[in-house]
């Protein structure tokens, strides 16, 4: 694993003190992690989050005898890295910053309590006090802010926190966040990955495999125990979009459709069939990126990682993805 320091600690600011709303100044098609509460699910803006990477969170009990569930949503823009955290970790709630440190192009997350730093795409400790711990992973998906706002009609959504970030600046010093810039859509479109693609410099990592995956092929990583498995999008749609293996001991589903992207639920034992009304099964018709069914069921979604190909690699290696039979 190379770990460098490239910005200075907290020069991109998590934030840690959110607040929300009803309304959205985006645009519909604008992508959000979303996750799903007991009270008012939460959309967090991705166009927010290149600025500031982590949101210190708290959810709504699950239970009326449980206390609020301390989360952190985070996202890294090199590796397309969406995942949420459990914050509690070791008997401690922990409050996560922006390092300034990259471990093979990954955001390195830092914990307020003890200084131990984390990957953020495996969520493992990689000094620290916790070294060789790891994170626990929450469920949590990417959708379009239309998707989430039809499918969540009562969810809020992150209002912009404003202030100064390195990611709107030029060099390594924080600079005045206008969210409707975004910095990384030339990234984002180039074939190049890591840090070295996003800055133009010359060093660019290679990618070498004997397959159609690209680096930036979205893939969605499922773990279960010792078991980690990752879908890339484009074989699930090749699959007919639905995949039903097992992971560990546990059956999962995942649906991709190239306008849903790709999602991972516990597999009920249904035989899913794409057609042109959406994913049928069990007599009614399924919404891949929701779960939902038309008959008011929903599949119970499972605690997923959103990432880049090359992230996923180099995690798990080049054998940890789905292939079809």
């Amino acid at each position: 694993m190379n770990v460098r320091n490239v910005i200075p600690r907290d020069a991109i600011p998590s934030i840690d003190d959110p607040t929300f709303g009803d309304t959205y100044d985006g645009d519909s098609d604008d992508l959000v992690v979303a996750v799903a509460s007991s009270d008012r699910s939460r959309a967090y803006p991705i166009r927010y989050l290149h600025y500031h990477e982590i949101v210190n969170d708290e959810l709504d009990p699950e239970t009326e005898e449980a206390g609020k569930v301390p989360i952190a949503v985070t996202w890294c823009p090199l590796c397309g890295s969406a995942v949420v955290y459990d914050r509690r970790h070791d008997g401690r709630t922990l409050e996560f910053g922006v390092s300034g440190k990259l471990a093979d192009d990954d955001l390195v997350m830092y914990d307020r309590e003890t200084g131990s730093e984390w990957k953020q795409s495996s969520g493992e400790c990689i000094s620290g006090t916790f070294d060789g711990d790891s994170l626990s992973v929450r469920p949590g998906t990417m959708l379009t802010w239309r998707e989430f706002r039809e499918s969540y009609p009562d969810g809020v959504v992150l209002q912009p926190p404003g202030g100064k970030s390195e990611a709107a600046s030029a060099d390594d010093s924080p600079a005045t966040i206008e969210y409707d810039s975004s910095p990384y859509d030339e990234y984002f479109s180039s074939d190049g990955f890591g840090l070295a693609a996003h800055r133009g410099e010359d060093a660019e990592r290679e990618w070498e495999r004997d397959d159609e995956l690209t680096p930036k092929t979205v893939v969605l990583g499922i773990e279960i125990g010792d078991a980690a498995l990752g879908f890339p999008l484009p074989r699930v749609v090749a699959a007919g979009g639905v995949a039903q293996v097992t992971v560990g001991e546990r059956d999962v589903v995942v649906f991709a459709t190239e306008a849903d992207g790709i999602h991972g639920f516990a597999d009920p034992g249904h035989s899913f069939e794409s057609t042109e009304r959406g994913f049928v099964a069990d007599g009614t018709t399924w919404d891949p990126a929701t779960g939902m069914a038309a008959d008011g069921r929903r599949l119970e979604r499972l605690p997923t990682r959103r990432l880049f190909a090359f992230a996923w690699q180099d995690d798990h290696g080049a054998d940890a993805f789905y292939r079809l039979e």
